[in-house]
């Protein structure tokens, strides 16, 4: 790999964003050539703190890591005012006739995650868009990956109102579809960070992981990001992506995060008007 990057020519410098061995081993090479090179710090000391229960800081969010990355190299980078992901016009045109936003409220759910610590109980979700859909007029939009669809038209079937958009729609028109809503509820997944960089309102749900290690939605209130706090229950974050299993036993951090609190956290947000 060394070499064939040699063979497209002069490096001035080497940014490392990943810092795994691999990352590593690039960037020795290169020094050894005379290349300078700057080094993300992803905080590893500061994330296992968090975990362990000897720190509760905010960290930075990984997406200043990156910029401070570049920094380092003479590259100054600023955020724009979002939204940072735009679909394409195409994308936009065919599921223009998808949304209908007369008089309707069009809410993505994300229901799904890669860890089982990341995700919120299926019967809570469902009681909480039925809480939700008591008197409004919703139109419920499910997202995931390829591996949720069975998941998913299960329930869109039992859900009144609700379409499943896994597998179905590209994912320049997935983005689209997000950039119309009224807004996004979803775990700690690509989902989340997905609709939020469409500039929509994300509500995400927390169980073992927390926002502290700096993985939150790109620019949301952090209100927004719902969990039990960790004063109350001081387990959490167990993890920082999600791997693992509930050391107590019971799955408090999502358990005890009922439909009815996360409702009056929306209606409390003025997400959702009574």
């Amino acid at each position: 790999m060394f070499t064939d990057l040699q063979k497209q020519g002069k490096f001035d410098y080497v940014i490392d964003l990943h810092d795994v061995l691999r990352s590593q081993l690039l960037r020795i090479l290169f020094l050894l050539k005379g290349v300078r090179v700057s080094v993300i710090d992803k905080g590893r000391k500061e994330k296992k703190d968090i975990i362990k229960g000897r720190s509760k800081k905010q960290l930075k969010h990984s997406a200043e890591r990156y910029s401070d990355a570049f920094a380092r190299a003479g590259f100054n980078l600023k955020t724009s005012q979002g939204p940072w992901i735009v679909p394409s016009q195409e994308a936009l045109r065919k599921t223009a006739g998808l949304i209908d936003i007369e008089n309707v409220i069009n809410i993505g759910v994300a229901p799904c995650a890669k860890h089982i610590l990341k995700m919120w109980p299926e019967d809570y979700m469902e009681k909480l868009l039925g809480l939700i859909s008591e008197n409004r007029k919703v139109k419920f939009w499910l997202f995931g990956g390829n591996e949720d669809v069975v998941r998913l038209e299960a329930l869109a079937v039992r859900l009144k109102n609700s379409y499943n958009i896994a597998g179905k729609l590209k994912l320049d028109e997935e983005l689209a579809l997000m950039s119309r809503l009224s807004f996004m509820i979803a775990m700690d997944s690509s989902n989340m960070h997905m609709a939020a960089l469409t500039g929509t309102k994300v509500i995400s749900i927390w169980g073992g992981t927390d926002p502290l290690t700096g993985f939150g939605a790109w620019e949301q209130p952090d209100e927004n990001a719902i969990r039990i706090p960790v004063e109350e229950l001081t387990c959490r974050p167990c993890t920082v992506f999600g791997k693992g299993k509930c050391k107590r036993g019971d799955f408090a951090c999502m358990m005890w995060l009922t439909p009815e609190k996360v409702y009056e956290k929306l209606v409390n947000l003025k997400i959702l008007i009574i």
